[in-house]
This record gives structure tokens, C-alpha cells and sequence, in this order.
């Protein structure tokens, strides 16, 4: 049968073999291989023919034995299909049904009874557990009472409930149960560990026993307690209360070097249990010594740390560890407080001296981490080390502080009076980009020492220090624009020195700033020379100044309005009563004006004095000259007696205005200095030819007006016709004289 199996090649049954898939074959050779194929088939053909006849008695054996066998399961599937109608109509079936049911019942309640038998073994073994731990507790066997704590924490899966999840009630119970003995184990290791540690104070001493007795429960030691803690994860808890007895009656008085006390260390350890430690304070025989060297302080410490060591922690690393944690950031605060912060240099050149405190809190944090007191990997625990190389910082701060308290001493104490003969000098102060000299304040004056000299001190300290110092100098500056004007504020609003002083002391400040970059900046740290700046603090100064000024003037031109008001217009002046009323306004002004003029000649200035002064004459002058020339009827005795009041006025402000035109004489000639004065109060003129015109006849009023000198004065037309329709009667003159002015244009 392997010919049926085999492939055949077409190529085989052609002449030539040697055909391409892709040549196209001829029409012989397709006839030729039709013919082939067709041999081919019938030899095929004929060969399953043969091997039928030749196994003929086995294909005829496998159809009888398929055809008996399909004979059989035919047989078979009518007796099952016979059975099953037995069945179905017979009672058993239900009852074989309803016996499996109960039997899958049963089988469950089995099941869940075993379950509930389980758990009741469960919750009533972990009851037996919790009264063994109050049996243990009972009979002073704490570190067998935290094993079972911990292994019952354990199996009541304490902590791991989950918010919302409803708990069975008997483990809910039981996990109370816990908490309460929990805290009852808790709380007798506490005083177990206060009985076993007792702190003696009005003997002056710290004594520990290796057993105790509490509640009836003897021979407890010092080390099962302290294994108990451990197991149950609460030492810190547990030693708290210890810690804290010991900082106060032990590590406090250590480190107070006013009264030093000596720390002597008495045992008998020999004793087996009954062994006993006492840790006794003495106090010095010399109570005047005072120790500054600091080599008893850390000899004091050491022994006490020695003492919890050896005597409290037994030598446990681990738990010395968790005794460290809790007094250790207390004790070195302590010790920097009562002691390194006090040994600082107060002067940069004694910063070295101070390096055989550095190798001691050196030294003393590495006997700690030994006992593993500190940690020997958390460099945030070597806190005195820490502190001790940063002494350049400390000291730098610490005269930081000391600058800004000498700052705000000399600020806050200083009155804003003049100086006296002596101190005159040191108060009169040159402005560096003025060219003029002025008069300050103490305070100012102190305080720019006091800047001058802590920028010196930055020339010559190290980077760090000097950038300290920088601040100290720029906070002292705004110290005093932070405090003055708050303090001096009710002042301002009077006459008086202070608010000139004020203006002096910022003008003066705002120069001196801008002088000390060019003064001190070559000379700084390289790392400060790109960060120092002053010359922002300089536009506020000037704009301060300038602020008290005009606040000042504004206050003095209140005052001088008041007064002038008093003169109520100086209308019917050629009455007494009212000649008396406006002479006293006038007479007050003036009392004011040379008031002013004694507190700001010898302060200001001399420009700022001329162009304030001229600025508040200006307002003064054309209010009286404006307040006249609105009168619309003046008689011919009036005219006069306003003519003697201005006169009276401006014979009073001679010297005044005196002063005034001698401010600048260096830079003036005599010949320009009144006409100087006339430009910058242009309303002195003005005034000055009012009281000549009210004597004037009216032609020679016309005539001044034509020629352009009263225009010049600062007389206007309309000022003008009022004038003389108030003097002169109706009359062609007048209307003459006034059509004249009218038609006269400058």
C-alpha cells in the first residue's frame, strides 16, 4: 500500500526533467502526460484490489465485531430506559433524595460545630493566658507577664483592626481585657522602676537598689523590670519619669557653675542581691569658686552618665541608648546654655582660645557614644560639637545682639534737645554729597559711630562673622527708622525742635549711607563684597526727611493761618477795635514766624533753612495781600491804618528776612542778594509796594501800572480795578484811570 502514500511529480512522468515551474508545457506533452497519468491511476487501481482480496477474512472479522457490539449497547439502553421507568415511579427515589439532603445537613452542622469548638478553645485558652499574666504579675514575674502580653498581642492581632469591620463581641472583649492588663503591667514597672531608682533630695542624693518590694511582691531586680520594658517596646515610657528626676537633681545642679557641686559614687556590689549604688552630691567647701574652665563640668557629667551606665542601665547598650534619647537634648542645652555659650570670645582675636573647649565637648561626646548614650551615626546628636564649631556664628550673634542693644539704648534714650557748649561739636555734622553742614541728633550722631565702627570690624573678620556684623549694621540703621518716627509721632504735629532734629538725623543718615559702600567695600570679606549693599536704605532716609519737613511746614502754616484769621479780613480797620484785632493777628505771626526762625537758623541748613522759611513767607504775604486787596470799600482813614500794619508787619520781619538775605553771602554779591530774596518770595514785593499804594494818588497809580512795575510786583488787572473802585470815589478820573488799565496789555 506504499504506492497510494507516495507523492507524485509530474515532472516525473515528462521526457525531459530538466522543466522550469514557470515553462509552459507543449500539446504532446500534455497528451503524454495524460496518458501517463491515467496508466498511472490504473496501477493504482489494481494494487487495492489485490490487497483487498488478500485480507479479506480481516475486514470481514471487523465488520461482525462492529455489528455485534452495536447489537449490544442497543440492548443495553432498553433495559437502562426499563429500569429507570421502575424507578421513577417507586417511593425509594425520594426518600434516597431526602436521605442525602440530611445527610449534607448534618455534615455541615459537624463541621460548623468543630469550627465553634475551636474558637471557644481558642477564646478560653487566651482567657486562661490573661489570668495567668495577673498570676504572674502577682508573684513579681514581670518579664514572663510581657512575654505573654506580647505573644497575646500577637494573637488578638492588636492594632490591626480595620476602621468600620464589626468584630466578633467575645474578641472585642478580650482585646479590652488586654489594654486593661496592658496597662496595669505598664504601670507597675513604673513603679516598680521608681522603687528600684529613689531620688533622696533632702538627703542630696540618687540611690538605687538591685531588688524591690512593692505591694507585697519581694525580690523584684532592677534588670528584669528593665527586660520587661523592653519586651514590651515601652522604655521610653517607662525611664520618662526617671529622665526628668534625673535632669533636675542631677544633670541641673551639675552644670551650674555658680555653686559646682562634686558627684561621689558609693556601692556594695559585692552584697549579691541586696546590693545597693548611691549617687551623692557635695558641695564644693569653696562656694565662691566658680568653674569656668570646664573641665570639672564635663568630669561631673561623666561621672553621672557613668553612674545610669553601670548602675540603672546595667551596662545594656540598648536601653543606655533609650536613657540617652530622653536626657540628652535637655543636658546639652543645658550645658551650652550655663557654660560654651558663655565661654564665646567677645573679641574676634580670642576666637583661637577657644579651641580646647571644641577637643572637650569632642572628647566628652565620644566617652557618650561609646555607652552608646548618643548615637554614634546621627551627627545630629553631637549637639556641643555642633555648637562649638560654629563658634565664629555664636560670636558674631552674639555681637550682633550687642550692637543692636547699643543701638536701641541710644535711640530710645535720646531727647532731640540742643547740645550743650561741649558736646556741640560732635553734633554738628558735614553731608558728604552736600557741601553744607547741618546739626543732628545724639542718637544719630552715636548711632553712625556705632555703624563706622562695626563696619570696621567687618574689614577685618572672617566671612562668616563680618556677614553678621554687615546685618547688624543695616539693622541698626532701620532700628531707627523703625522706632523714631513711631515714638517722636505726636511731636510732629507741633512746633518744635524734634521734628527738625528728624529731618536733620535722616538727611544726615541717607548721605552717610551712601558713603559706606565707597568707604568700606574694598576692604570686605570677597564673598561679602558681591552681596553688601546700602545704597537701597539711602531713597528711604531722603524720603523720610523729606516727609518730617513738610509735615512740619504744613503745621506751621496751619498755625500762621489761624492766626491770620484772626484779623477777620482787616475790614474796618479805621476802627479801634478792629485795628487792635488785626494789629494782635499780625503781631502773632510774627511771634511765630521769629519762633521758627530761632529753632531752624542754628539746625538747618542754610539752604534748606532759606528755601523753607522763604516758602512759608510766600504763603504768609500773599494771604494778607490777597485778604486786602479783596476788600470793596476802603475808606481814607482805613487806607492808612493798613498801610501802618503792613509797615509795622514787615519792620518786625527785618530780621527775619534779614538772615534770610544773608544765607549764601560767599556765593552772592551784595548787589544780587535782595533781588535773590524777591525771586524766592515773590509775594514780598508784592506787599511791600501794597502799603505803598494806599497812600498813592490815583494818577500815579495808573501811571506805575503803564509802565509795567506793578505787573512786575505780581499785581493782576482785575486786582487792580478792585483796588481802586475800593479807594477812589466814582469819577470820570477813575473811569479814566481804569479804561487805561484795562486797555494796557503785557
Amino acid at each position: 500500500m506504499d504506492v497510494l502514500f507516495k507523492s507524485i511529480d509530474v515532472r516525473d512522468l515528462l521526457p525531459s526533467h530538466d522543466l522550469e515551474d514557470s515553462t509552459p508545457l507543449s500539446a504532446p506533452d500534455l497528451r503524454l502526460l495524460i496518458d501517463r497519468l491515467d496508466a498511472h491511476s490504473d496501477h493504482i487501481k489494481s494494487k487495492v484490489r489485490q490487497y483487498i482480496h488478500s485480507h479479506y477474512s480481516h475486514f470481514s472479522n471487523l465488520l461482525s465485531l462492529s455489528s455485534a457490539s452495536v447489537s449490544q449497547s442497543a440492548a443495553l439502553s432498553s433495559q437502562l430506559d426499563a429500569l429507570l421507568s421502575v424507578l421513577s415511579e417507586s417511593p425509594v427515589c425520594d426518600e434516597v433524595k431526602n436521605t442525602l439532603s440530611e445527610i449534607r445537613v448534618t455534615k455541615a452542622e459537624l463541621e460548623a460545630k468543630k469550627a465553634q469548638a475551636s474558637i471557644v478553645g481558642i477564646i478560653v485558652n487566651l482567657t486562661e493566658k490573661l489570668g495567668e499574666v495577673r498570676e504572674f504579675l502577682r508573684g513579681g514575674r514581670v518579664v514572663e507577664v510581657a512575654e505573654r502580653i506580647r505573644d497575646l498581642k500577637m494573637a488578638l492581632r492588636m492594632g490591626d483592626e480595620e476602621e468600620g469591620e464589626k468584630e466578633v463581641l467575645v474578641y472585642e472583649l478580650l482585646r479590652k481585657e488586654w489594654l486593661c492588663c496592658f496597662d496595669e503591667i505598664q504601670e507597675s514597672l513604673v513603679k516598680y522602676m521608681e522603687a528600684v531608682v529613689q531620688f533622696e533630695p533632702e538627703l542630696r542624693r540618687i540611690r538605687v537598689v538591685h531588688c524591690s518590694t512593692l505591694s507585697g511582691v519581694n525580690d523584684v531586680e532592677l534588670r528584669d523590670v528593665l527586660e520587661a520594658m523592653d519586651v514590651l517596646n515601652i522604655l521610653d515610657y517607662g525611664l520618662a519619669k526617671t529622665a526628668d528626676l534625673f535632669i533636675k537633681h542631677a544633670i541641673s545642679p551639675a552644670t551650674n557653675l555658680r555653686s559646682p557641686t562634686t558627684f561621689v559614687v558609693e556601692s556594695n556590689e559585692d552584697s549579691g542581691k541586696s546590693f545597693e549604688a548611691v549617687l551623692q552630691m557635695v558641695p564644693c567647701s569653696d562656694s565662691k569658686t566658680k568653674d569656668i574652665d570646664g573641665e570639672a563640668l564635663f568630669s561631673r557629667m561623666t561621672n553621672i552618665i557613668n553612674f545610669v551606665y553601670k548602675f540603672i542601665c546595667l551596662q545594656n547598650a540598648p536601653w543606655m541608648w533609650h536613657f540617652g534619647k530622653l536626657t540628652w537634648p535637655r543636658m546639652s542645652d543645658l550645658i551650652i546654655s550655663n557654660f560654651l555659650s558663655k565661654v564665646v570670645p567677645d573679641d574676634a582675636s580670642k576666637l583661637s582660645n577657644f579651641q580646647r573647649f571644641i577637643n572637650m565637648s569632642s572628647v566628652f561626646e565620644n566617652a557618650l557614644k561609646e555607652i552608646m548614650f548618643i548615637s554614634a551615626s546621627d551627627k545630629s546628636d553631637e549637639r556641643l560639637s555642633n555648637f562649638s564649631d560654629n563658634v565664629e556664628v555664636h560670636f558674631a550673634l552674639r555681637k550682633k545682639t550687642e550692637i543692636l542693644a547699643k543701638a536701641r539704648k541710644l535711640i530710645l534714650q535720646c531727647d532731640f534737645t540742643l547740645p550743650q557748649n561741649d558736646e556741640s561739636t560732635d553734633r554738628v555734622v558735614d553731608l558728604l554729597f552736600l557741601s553744607e553742614k547741618c546739626m543732628v541728633s545724639k542718637a544719630a550722631s552715636e548711632l553712625m559711630k556705632l555703624v563706622h565702627h562695626t563696619l570696621k570690624d567687618v574689614c577685618l573678620s572672617s566671612p562668616r562673622v563680618a556677614l553678621e556684623f554687615y546685618h547688624a549694621a543695616r539693622d541698626a540703621l532701620l532700628f531707627y527708622e523703625a522706632v523714631i518716627p513711631v515714638k517722636l509721632d505726636r511731636q510732629l504735629d507741633c512746633i518744635s525742635l524734634v521734628a527738625v532734629l528728624m529731618h536733620n538725623d535722616c538727611l544726615y543718615l541717607s548721605q552717610e549711607i551712601l558713603g559706606l559702600a565707597f568707604e568700606y567695600r574694598p576692604h570686605f570679606p570677597s564673598y561679602l563684597k558681591d552681596h553688601a549693599v546700602f545704597v537701597d536704605m539711602a531713597p528711604r532716609f531722603q524720603l523720610l526727611a523729606e516727609e518730617i519737613l513738610q509735615r512740619h511746614i504744613k503745621t506751621l502754616n496751619l498755625n500762621l493761618k489761624e492766626a491770620i484769621d484772626g484779623a477777620n479780613g482787616f475790614q474796618n480797620t479805621h476802627l479801634t477795635k478792629q485795628y487792635e484785632s488785626a494789629k494782635l493777628s499780625l503781631d502773632q505771626v510774627v511771634f511765630i514766624l521769629e519762633k521758627v526762625r530761632l529753632i531752624w537758623e542754628p539746625v538747618l541748613m542754610p539752604s534748606v533753612y532759606k528755601k523753607s522759611m522763604c516758602m512759608v513767607l510766600e504763603s504768609v504775604f500773599s494771604r494778607i495781600s490777597r485778604d486786602i486787596l479783596l476788600l470793596d470799600d476802603i475808606a481814607a482813614e482805613e487806607t492808612l491804618q493798613l498801610q501802618r500794619l503792613i509797615q509795622l508787619m514787615l519792620e518786625n520781619l527785618s530780621p527775619l528776612l534779614e538772615s534770610l538775605s544773608s544765607v549764601g553771602v560767599g556765593q552772592t554779591s551784595e548787589h544780587d542778594r535782595p533781588h535773590n530774596l524777591d525771586q524766592q518770595i515773590p509775594s514780598l514785593r508784592k506787599i511791600q509796594k501794597l502799603a505803598d499804594l494806599l497812600d498813592t494818588p490815583l494818577k500815579s497809580i495808573t501811571q506805575a501800572w503803564e509802565s509795567g512795575e506793578l505787573f512786575r510786583c505780581g499785581f493782576s488787572i482785575t486786582e487792580m480795578v478792585d483796588f481802586i473802585q475800593a479807594i477812589f470815589s466814582d469819577s470820570p478820573l477813575r473811569k479814566d484811570c481804569l479804561s487805561r488799565i484795562q486797555y494796557t496789555k503785557f
